[in-house]
């Protein structure tokens, strides 16, 4: 009885595994050098409003959307949190750094953290 046991978690845990990546993910364009402004609408999916200029990498195209978003403050908007998207990346700026996930639906990694004074820095920059 106590073999079965390990061979009953091992077959639950492959298929707990199986339909985790069975489920559908949303994936961004996969274009090179173009950072896009991803924008939800109401029937659930997804417009990306491509930026106007190209960018070399993620870092460049998070500091034109961040760029893009102050401005828009600036006009009187409201809107604190923006997703962008760059090379099969989904971007997410929030008020605690910039996040990163190949993914809306995985885990987001930490990709840019803001310094006192709101600009943006990579994390192994910041002094402890």
């Amino acid at each position: 009885m106590t073999a079965l046991k390990p061979l009953s978690c091992l077959a639950l845990a492959l298929a707990s595994l199986a339909l985790v990546s069975c489920t559908a993910r949303t994936r961004p364009p996969g274009d090179p050098n173009v950072c896009y402004q991803v924008q939800p609408l109401k029937d659930g999916t997804l417009k990306y409003n491509r930026m106007m200029s190209t960018q070399k990498d993620l870092e460049h195209c998070a500091a034109a959307l961040e760029a893009m978003r102050l401005k828009f403050l600036a006009l009187g908007g409201t809107q604190r949190q923006i997703v962008g998207a760059y090379q099969g990346n989904f971007i997410f700026l929030q008020p605690e750094g910039i996040f990163t996930a190949p993914s809306l639906e995985s885990h987001r990694y930490l990709a840019l953290v803001r310094t006192g004074d709101g600009r943006l820095a990579l994390p192994g920059a910041m002094p402890q």
